[in-house]
C-alpha cells in the first residue's frame, strides 16, 4: 500500500504570502577537481503561494538549474528544498515521482507529448494517472483559452508547434497543481499566442491563488510576474517587485554592462 505524500494547501487570503517551495544553501556542482563546474552555489530563496515569480539572467546563470532543483527534477550536490512543508531532498524516488505527479505542474519548451494520445488526452493524461476526474468547467475554460477547441481530437503530430506547447500548457493548468514550473513557457508562441497564455496564467494567480515560477529570458514575459529574480553565476544577485518590460530590460542591460566592465 503506497503513502500518500500530502501537501498543506493555502487556506485562503491571510495565507496568501505562505511560502510554496523554497531553498535553503542549495549548491549544484558537476563534475570533480580542476573540471568541477558549479551551476548553483549556496542558493536561498522562497517561493511565496499564489504568487508569479519569474527567474531571469544570462546564459549559465543557473537560472533553468534552479528551477529544476526547485521541482525535483534534478538532485542538488548539498543543501535543503522543500515544497510547502514537505523536503523533498530527503524523498525517495517513488514518493519523489508520487509529489511531482499530485502536487507540481510543468510546461517546458521540449512538449513531452505522447505520439499515440490525442490533444485531450494529453491534457488530461497526469489526472487520468493519478486516478483523478478533472473538472469539466475548468478543462473547457483552459482548453479555450489556449486556443485548442478545434484540435483536441489531433495527435502532437498533427499539430504545428505552437499548437504542440499550447496542450503542454493546458496539461500543466488542468489539475489546478500547487505549484507550476515553466521553462519558457511561450518560448514556441507567436506573440499574440504568447500573450494569450501568460494572460491566463496571470488570472490563475489573481482569481484562483495559483503559484507560477517561470524561467524567461522575455522581459515582456517577466513583467506578467509579481516579482523577478535574477541569477548571475549560479548566485541571486538582485530581485524585483512590480516588474514592467522596461525595467526589466534595463536591469538585464546593468547586468550586461556589468559583466563587460568586470
Amino acid at each position: 500500500m503506497t503513502t500518500a505524500v500530502t501537501i498543506p494547501k493555502s487556506g485562503g487570503s491571510g495565507e496568501r504570502s505562505a511560502v510554496a517551495a523554497s531553498a535553503r544553501q542549495v549548491t549544484k556542482a558537476y563534475g570533480s577537481g580542476e573540471t568541477r563546474v558549479v551551476a548553483l552555489d549556496a542558493v536561498d530563496v522562497d517561493i511565496e503561494r499564489s504568487r508569479f515569480t519569474a527567474i531571469m539572467g544570462p546564459s549559465g546563470s543557473g537560472k533553468s538549474t534552479l528551477m529544476h532543483c526547485l521541482a525535483g527534477l534534478d538532485t542538488v550536490t548539498s543543501g535543503h528544498i522543500r515544497i510547502g512543508d514537505t523536503e523533498i531532498t530527503k524523498l525517495k524516488d517513488k514518493k519523489l515521482t508520487q509529489l511531482r505527479r499530485d502536487h507540481i505542474g510543468f510546461i517546458f519548451q521540449a512538449f513531452n507529448l505522447l505520439p499515440t494520445l490525442n490533444a485531450i488526452e494529453n491534457i488530461t493524461l497526469p489526472m487520468d494517472i493519478a486516478g483523478r476526474k478533472p473538472d469539466r468547467e475548468w478543462l473547457a475554460q483552459v482548453v479555450e483559452t489556449v486556443g485548442l477547441a478545434d484540435r483536441l481530437k489531433h495527435r502532437p503530430n498533427q499539430l504545428s508547434g505552437g499548437q504542440q506547447q499550447r496542450v503542454a500548457v493546458a496539461r500543466a493548468l488542468a489539475a489546478r497543481p500547487d505549484i507550476i514550473f515553466g521553462d519558457e513557457p511561450t518560448g514556441n508562441l507567436d506573440s499574440r499566442a504568447g500573450a494569450e497564455v501568460l494572460g491566463f496564467l496571470r488570472r490563475s494567480v489573481d482569481d484562483l491563488g495559483q503559484t507560477i515560477v517561470m524561467v524567461t529570458h522575455d522581459p515582456v514575459a517577466a513583467s506578467y510576474a509579481d516579482r523577478v529574480i535574477f541569477l548571475a553565476d549560479g548566485r541571486i544577485v538582485d530581485e524585483m517587485t512590480d516588474p514592467t518590460s522596461e525595467s526589466v530590460l534595463n536591469r538585464m542591460a546593468a547586468f550586461d554592462a556589468r559583466g563587460r566592465t568586470s
